[in-house]
């Protein structure tokens, strides 16, 4: 099969990236590189095509979608803080930019449309575990963005008859996921604060709780809704159905670096929600989903990656 990703060259695109290209399918990536990594794709450069180009620019992403027979968009804005900050630059790429690939999607007559939606649509609700019946009440832009494409792709399945899934991603976390920048993953953070013998920083009180999924989960779940029966024009939750509080995350990040690091708590972050925790029954049911790899394995896998590529560093300077 012939894919589009978008966001291809990112954390979690070029993991998806590997994974078809492993399993035979021809890939195209787009990807603008304003926060994907060309070396990224290094394993798999000379077996995908790339297309430079950003998901505003709507003719770049009718020629890389040209023959396509899924498209998974995982091309985003995906930082709460910076949509805070800055809900227009968010609006522009998250909205403007599906709306320019599911027309591109439509009129190159894709046969399936997988959208990276977030639990960050559910809001503040106390209720947990997350279901997808709950009434989304998003409160950040980068939340609202996220439930707009949801619709967006929903409408193009019934005006259109574009077959669509949109994965209400948990807090995905991995290799490849960049810790340099304030607007990273928690966990991309703490792993390089461990690592580098820095006070981990934690906003708030650190009980705050969240369902962790290790990327390789995510992968499989894109892969599924991919290829699916019987299932346009739904949502899907994406995580583990367990959650871990900040600061038992930080008790198993010391048992697993041998390092008593304590913690340094700021004031809570605007548009921050306090837990998160995800039923993935539905997934289980519909797309086969089974998550293989625990949150305690996958953070010693992904503290494994950060030291490799800390310790690679010096060579390339």
């Amino acid at each position: 099969m012939r894919y589009m990703v978008t966001g291809g060259a990112g954390f979690i695109g070029s993991h998806t990236v590997d994974e078809l290209v492993k399993r035979g399918h021809s890939v195209v990536v787009l990807d603008d590189l304003s926060s994907g990594k060309e070396e990224n794709l290094a394993d798999v450069r000379n077996k995908i095509t790339l297309v430079k180009a950003s998901i505003t620019d709507l003719e770049a992403v009718r020629k890389a979608v040209h023959e396509a027979e899924c498209v998974i968009h995982l091309a985003a804005r995906t930082s709460v803080p910076r949509s805070m900050k800055d809900p227009i630059d968010t609006n522009r790429i998250n909205v403007d930019g599906t709306l320019n690939v599911l027309v591109a999607a439509r009129d190159a007559k894709v046969k399936r449309f997988v959208f990276a939606a977030s639990s960050s649509a559910y809001g503040e609700s106390p209720a947990l575990p997350k279901l997808e019946s709950m009434q989304p009440a998003p409160i950040s832009p980068y939340g609202v963005t996220k439930y707009v494409g949801e619709l967006y792709s929903q409408t193009f399945g019934r005006c259109y008859g574009l077959e669509n899934v949109s994965l209400r991603y948990f807090n995905i976390f991995g290799p490849r996921q960049d810790p340099s920048s304030p607007y990273s993953g928690v966990l991309s953070l703490f792993a390089s604060a461990f690592l580098e013998g820095t006070a981990p920083v934690i906003y708030g009180d650190g009980e705050q709780s969240r369902d962790f999924t290790y990327v390789e989960n995510a992968v499989q779940a894109n892969l599924l809704a991919s290829e699916a029966p019987n299932v346009s024009g739904k949502v899907f939750n994406i995580g583990t159905g367990s959650r871990y509080t900040l600061n038992k995350t930080l008790e198993i990040l010391r048992a697993q670096c041998g390092k008593d690091l304590q913690a340094q708590y700021d004031t809570p972050r605007e548009g921050d929600i306090r837990d998160s925790q995800a039923d993935i029954t539905l997934a289980k049911e519909l797309l086969g989903y089974d998550p293989q790899v625990s949150f305690e394995e996958g953070l010693q896998r992904t503290i494994e990656w950060y030291r490799s590529s800390l310790t690679k560093e010096p060579e390339k300077s």
